[in-house]
């Protein structure tokens, strides 16, 4: 195999000294020489393994690099679960180095190649031979555990130089003579080297033996316990495995500095001896680290500095963040209130519903800010696993925290402000229902002895602030619904939609694209006609990226030599094109049979149009236009009221002798819900008499058979919608 030419990466040793000829699996954790691997990897897999000199010393340069190594091919890479890399690795010549060069984030270096001096005859070599494998073996009889394998390499290997350095890699000797066997360039030096080494040490196991079996039939159990615990620390370190085990006594001090309570610290505690007791590379040892880590990451007592809070301050914060929304304002500051009152125990839980872009997340985000909490959100959209919410089994392979738990570990602290953004948007499958999972989580109940099934071992949040959010009410279920306090917002008036986007948007806008007052304004008049006429929505969402799109178009304008742009009615469609929508919806004649309604949608008001003709049949009720069950039973109700008082209302007019047609435009939209009955009869009277109806007069209401008109919700954003 041709020897490499060229700078290579360097793989620093710290418990191992790597011989040419000799394969070794090698756990790499520091960055310098995670860097090196993947050099080495993504070329010709070559990479130069050097011994550090002083073992207790980090490695911030070459200084406390030995000049000799081995240059060294990476055979075999795995990742582990805590990143680091465990490769197979194969020495192939020893290599001095001629020069380092530090790089930022590993080390190389140009080497040349350092072959043997060989001075010896085929008798002195043979005698060699002989010595090395019956030293080896000796010492091998003397080292408990099962050797047989390695005692079978040594007496089947003929080659001097080969079985030296088998012997200095696989025998106990201290790094610092393993160094010095590899720099020994003669060979009849290193084999009389590696002679004495292997003598003293067969000495000195002799006599460990015998005080060992001296002591075995005196030592008491713990005793026996402890050195057997010390002689297992010494032979992790050699293998390279102490980071098992050299940091037992930091995680036993976290854990007790950790603050758990008693029953999650014996949890901790059992979980560290395990660790102890088993290999680095067994796979229940990352199962068990990983756990072992979640539960020291977990703020058990630790909260934020903040403990008092000024609700002057809150309104400010709110006032500033938030224009009008007052009476949601109102309705959370007598929330903190009580919260103040009981020591910042949340209470009940916080539910914000409404259409999307009304502020349900920046309010959550202000409450955190006046309280001096964290703030961190969890969106539910979409989440229909149990586990999710609950966390894996550890027995299960890739087992993970649920989401509560992971958010803890991230914010560090266990009264921090948690929003559960879209909980209506949960779903249940096979894997399990989330929302059952939920009701522990935000039941102030039950929720100070919270299980997940990865910690499993309970954790107490009820100290945590939930905030959830939701666009309606229908998708959630009734117990967690019931467990949870409902602050409803609305549709932003035009007014209100004006005054957001004059105070907050535009001005974030502007300072987010680097553009000064002068060169972008936008007159008050453009701005309600951007409101009106391009946008349709409860919030500011969609508003807000129209702004975003003037920023856009002045940015291309200045960038063409224009000084500054001013943007009026003028020029609106030059930028968004032909108005999207027109104020002037309602029919411009007033029809018989034809009905202006209010109607309620997830994003706000709207308005509809009923419809209703007559048409030669047998008095049957045609519907048509994608309406609900709870809309055909209104109509059904209206007919019943106009048939009722026909005699009244239209004398002559046999309805046995014609079927009601009733419609409602935009018929590939779904549309349901009680609100509707008192338009639709209208919308018969209207038909039957030959009435027409104001276009430019909207209703809306639930009908009773006896005519009654009954209360419906929704109100505000029909006022809206109708304005």
């Amino acid at each position: 195999m041709a020897f490499p030419t060229g700078a290579l990466p360097i793989l620093i040793l710290k418990n191992t000294v790597l011989f040419p000829g000799i394969t070794q699996t090698i756990r790499v954790g520091r960055d310098k020489s995670k860097k090196a691997v993947e050099l080495a990897e993504q070329s010709n897999h070559w990479i130069l393994t050097l011994t550090q000199k002083d073992l207790n010393k980090d490695i911030d340069s070459t200084e406390n690099l030995n000049t000799i190594g081995s240059l060294s091919k990476i055979e075999a890479i795995k990742k582990g679960a805590d990143n680091d890399y465990f490769i197979t690795i194969r020495g192939y010549y020893r290599a001095k180095v001629i020069q380092f060069d530090n790089k930022e984030d590993y080390f190389s270096a140009s080497v040349e190649r350092l072959n043997d001096i060989i001075d010896i005859d085929k008798a002195t070599e043979e005698a060699f031979l002989s010595s090395l494998k019956t030293l080896g073996n000796e010492i091998l009889k003397l080292i408990p555990g099962n050797t047989q394998s390695l005692s079978e390499l040594i007496n089947g290997l003929e080659d001097l130089s080969l079985l030296g350095y088998l012997a200095a890699a696989n025998i106990d000797f201290t790094i610092h003579d393993k160094q010095k066997i590899l720099e020994e360039v003669n060979l009849k030096n290193r084999i009389l080297q590696l002679l004495n080494l292997l003598q003293e040490l067969k000495q000195s196991l002799i006599v460990q033996n015998d005080i060992r079996n001296k002591l075995n039939s005196k030592l008491g159990q713990t005793q026996r316990e402890h050195i057997l615990r010390e002689q297992l620390k010494a032979i992790k370190e050699e293998l390279g495995e102490e980071g098992s085990v050299e940091n037992d006594q930091n995680y036993k001090n976290k854990i007790i500095e950790a603050n758990m309570p008693k029953s999650a610290e014996k949890m901790a505690l059992q979980e560290l001896k395990k660790l102890t007791q088993i290999s680095v590379q067994s796979p229940e040892y990352q199962i068990i680290k990983s756990h072992l880590d979640l539960m020291l990451e977990l703020p058990w007592q630790k909260s934020s500095e903040k403990k008092d809070f000024s609700l002057t301050e809150a309104e400010e914060i709110l006032n500033q963040d938030h224009y009008g929304l007052d009476k949601i304002k109102k309705r959370i500051l007598q929330h903190l209130s009580i919260m103040q009152r009981k020591r910042n125990k949340t209470g009940s839980i916080l539910l914000l519903v409404g259409p999307p872009g009304v502020g349900k997340t920046s309010l959550a985000q202000s409450i955190a800010k006046a309280l001096g909490k964290k703030y961190y959100r969890i969106s539910l959209g979409g989440v229909r696993d149990e586990s999710e919410i609950r966390g894996h089994r550890r027995t299960y392979i890739g087992a993970l925290p649920g989401k509560i738990i992971s958010t803890l570990t991230k914010v560090k602290e266990n009264d921090s402000l948690i929003l559960l953004d879209e909980i209506d948007k949960l779903s249940r499958s096979f894997a399990g229902d989330p929302s059952a999972a939920l009701l522990e989580v935000l039941d102030p109940e039950q929720n100070n002895t919270f299980m997940d099934h990865y910690l499993d071992t309970p954790f107490d949040l009820s100290n945590i602030f939930f905030i959830a959010t939701a666009n309606s009410l229908e998708g959630i279920p009734a117990p967690l619904l019931d467990r949870l306090e409902v602050i409803e917002l609305t549709g932003y008036t035009l007014a209100e939609k004006f005054n957001i986007a004059k105070n907050h948007i535009i001005p974030k806008l502007i300072f987010d694209n680097n553009f000064s007052r002068e060169e972008l304004q936008i007159g008050d008049e453009a701005l309600l006609r951007i409101i009106t006429h391009y946008t349709r929505e409860s919030g500011v969402r969609e508003l807000q990226r129209k702004i975003s799109e003037i920023c856009r178009f002045s940015s291309e304008k200045i960038q063409r030599n224009k000084k500054y742009v001013f943007v009026n009615l003028d020029n609106l469609e030059e930028i968004f094109g032909p108005e999207k929508y027109s104020n002037d919806m309602t029919e411009a004649q007033a029809l018989p049979g034809v009905v202006t309604g209010l109607a309620w949608t997830p994003v706000g008001g709207d308005i509809l149009f009923i419809e209703t003709a007559l048409v030669p049949g047998k008095g049957d009720l045609i519907i048509t236009g994608q309406l609900g069950d709870v809309m055909k039973e209104s109509a059904q109700i209206a007919k019943s009221l106009i048939k009722s008082r026909l005699l009244k209302m239209a004398p002559n007019l046999d309805l046995n002798k014609y079927d009601l047609h009733l419609h409602v435009p935009s018929g590939s939209i779904p549309k349901d819900g009680p609100s509707a009955g008192v338009t639709i009869l209208t919308s018969l009277a209207s038909l039957v008499t030959r009435t027409p109806v104001d276009p430019k007069l909207a209703m809306t209401g639930e009908i009773s058979l006896r005519g009654k008109v009954l209360p419906v919700g929704g109100i505000k954003e029909k006022v809206i919608a109708a304005h």
